[in-house]
């Protein structure tokens, strides 16, 4: 890594190496001064296999898709499990979840790859992603 950076300061100066330094400094690629949420996720069930979501889109439980109540269609965000660090990135494409305290409704296979599948619901950190 700091061999990069070094590379960078000789070829480019110093503007160059400081905006690189700034986007190691976050952690797993997020976008610098991205706001995390915390709170609960929950995970699609299977009957809605096929609906339209809020996007137009149909929803499949195979894809790493999510829910947000506030974040732009097309966002990708990480979602990392707080009680096994588990993560997962994911693309907004529907509007929710509806249920007070809970931040992001999940694929079912999103939901399995985070380790929650037992449980249903998860303490998560969201994250959006550049």
């Amino acid at each position: 890594m700091w061999r990069r950076v070094s590379r960078l300061v000789a070829a480019a100066g110093w503007a160059v190496a400081v905006v690189a330094l700034a986007g190691c400094a976050t952690d797993g690629g997020e976008t610098p001064g991205a706001t995390s949420n915390h709170g609960q996720a929950s995970y699609y069930h299977d009957r809605y296999q096929g609906q339209r979501t809020a996007s137009g889109e149909p929803y499949d439980a195979e894809a790493l898709t999510a829910a947000h109540r506030e974040l732009p269609f097309g966002t990708r965000v990480r979602v990392t499990n707080l009680d096994n660090g588990h993560h997962v990135t994911v693309r907004i494409n529907d509007r929710g979840p509806f249920t007070e305290g809970r931040v992001i409704d999940l694929s079912r296979r999103a939901a399995e790859r985070l380790g929650m599948i037992k449980a249903g619901t998860a303490p998560v950190r969201v994250t959006p992603l550049p």
